[in-house]
């Protein structure tokens, strides 16, 4: 479906539908960006955490048990 003929499908709605239809789309495109925002964001610091030490020192801690005192 082409954009212009989805538009005019939309507006054939009623207007509860449409606002719906908008709400939906716009929690879509948010939810896009938001990873889109998180992978660029990791992507950047991938080789700060492949290369710093001082970032992944308690990793090192990981597989030992751990044991909660009380």
């Amino acid at each position: 479906m082409r954009t212009n003929e989805l538009i005019k499908e939309i507006q054939r709605l009623p207007i509860q539908k449409r606002i719906f239809v908008i709400e939906k789309s716009i929690h879509s495109l948010r939810k896009h960006e938001e990873t889109n925002q998180m992978k660029k964001a990791a992507d950047v610091l991938y080789s700060d955490y492949n290369s710093d030490k001082e970032l992944t020192a308690f990793t090192d801690l990981d597989f030992e048990e751990f044991y909660e005192a009380r």
